[in-house]
């Protein structure tokens, strides 16, 4: 190991205090922001109960889909439904969301009776959780994806694998003992105090850390999630327009009736799938394939069934319970993300993690602000040592 007074040691403990003073607050608000939206799903229920719930009637079964959506289309001129999120539960309302407008902004998704015209309203929170997404994800920066904003944040996840590498590097246990090295000494005075905090609770946190710094790659960099993509499923990445015909055209000038097609799709859905949650995108003029994303009751993984948009036909049937280890990751990575792809307890320990990081901003820089002041009180000519190397004794 080496020495607390080696070069190499030295310039590991600078660059892991420069980065947290500077990526350190853009990850403090990643942490507050990936918390909120950890919980999204929740908290949108909460605010919205009093329309989610409809009344059931025997006597009304529910509309097809492209009854359902062309009634809230009738309701709401001038708006065009691209998706129905439809719940396995008839007292649940759907929800409908809407294609862009010419100015291309999108309408808030609104709730519907899926066995009446009836809308209930729009989505509540839903232009605030929209605000912490794109904080979140690009930093409210113009451009969105393809601006500076989601280069920041990107680099700032890559800083987070620094962070985990380096703060490793620099507490290494050697002489010291595995319980000190996993076990806050708080009652220490000073710097020694704040060090043992920083340091053993990033020890205990680092694997959360890490998958969520590989998987938030995933969104920033198209190379990266390239190479992942190929990495766990050993295909290339689809091309994004997949499920558009060649050229850009419908693959055969004699449409039927798209409507029809999109009801013999969900009928047939319907008749061979169990969804607690299914997610229908009701396809363009262009398109060629309906796309049903849905979950399994108990399950927060993400399947997926696509049908002809011409005839309403199956194509794939994409199920996560039949897939092996390395596609069910690339298909859910958000839930991976978000810690939902190891169960509740991991997803409520990822949320804390999240909630940790301002603390780990906060606490370096008082360390920071400690050791300067430390410094500055030092007798002249005397050799300084990192802060890191005072205290990990």
């Amino acid at each position: 190991m080496p020495s607390a007074f080696s070069p190499a040691r030295t310039v590991v403990f600078r660059l892991h205090w420069a980065l947290g003073l500077t990526a350190g607050l853009v990850l403090a608000l990643m942490g507050l922001t990936g918390a909120l939206m950890s919980y999204e799903e929740a908290i949108t229920a909460f605010a919205n109960r009093d329309r989610i719930q409809v009344s059931v009637a025997q006597d009304r079964p529910p509309l097809t889909p492209s009854a359902l959506a062309a009634r809230i289309e009738a309701q709401l001129p001038g708006q065009r439904v691209s998706a129905l999120t439809l719940s396995g539960d008839p007292a649940q309302s759907a929800v409908a969301r809407f294609a862009r407008d010419r100015a291309g902004g999108r309408p808030s998704p609104v709730y519907a009776d899926p066995t009446e015209e009836t809308v209930h309203g729009p989505v509540r929170l839903e232009a605030f959780f929209a605000t912490v997404r794109d904080l979140h994800r690009w930093l409210l920066l113009p451009g969105e994806g393809k601006g500076w904003g989601r280069t920041i944040t990107g680099a700032c996840a890559i800083a987070l694998l620094v962070f985990l590498g380096s703060g490793l590097y620099l507490r290494w246990p050697g002489r010291h003992r595995w319980r000190v090295w996993l076990r806050p000494n708080l009652a220490r005075p000073g710097r020694a105090r704040w060090w043992s905090l920083h340091a053993v609770a990033g020890t205990w946190l680092l694997p959360v850390y890490a998958v969520s710094a590989l998987s938030g790659l995933w969104w920033s960099y198209d190379w990266y999630r390239a190479g992942a993509t190929w990495l766990l499923t050993g295909q290339a990445l689809p091309a994004r327009a997949a499920e558009r015909a060649p050229g850009g055209k419908p693959p055969d000038s004699k449409i039927p009736d798209a409507a029809s097609a999109i009801d013999t799709a969900w009928a047939e859905f319907s008749a061979t799938h169990t969804a607690s949650l299914a997610t229908l995108s009701l396809p363009g003029p262009e398109a060629a394939a309906i796309r049903i994303r849905w979950y399994a009751p108990d399950s927060n993984l993400r399947n997926e069934a696509t049908y002809d948009a011409r005839t309403g036909a199956g194509l794939t049937d994409k199920r996560a319970a039949d897939a092996a280890l390395g596609p069910r990751l690339a298909d859910n990575m958000l839930e991976v993300h978000r810690g939902r792809f190891f169960g509740a307890p991991v997803a409520l320990l990822f949320c804390l993690a999240a909630l940790a990081l301002p603390g780990f901003f906060a606490t370096g820089l008082t360390l920071y602000l400690l050791r300067r002041r430390t410094g500055q009180r030092r007798v002249p000519g005397r050799a300084s040592r990192p802060a890191e190397a005072s205290v990990q004794g």
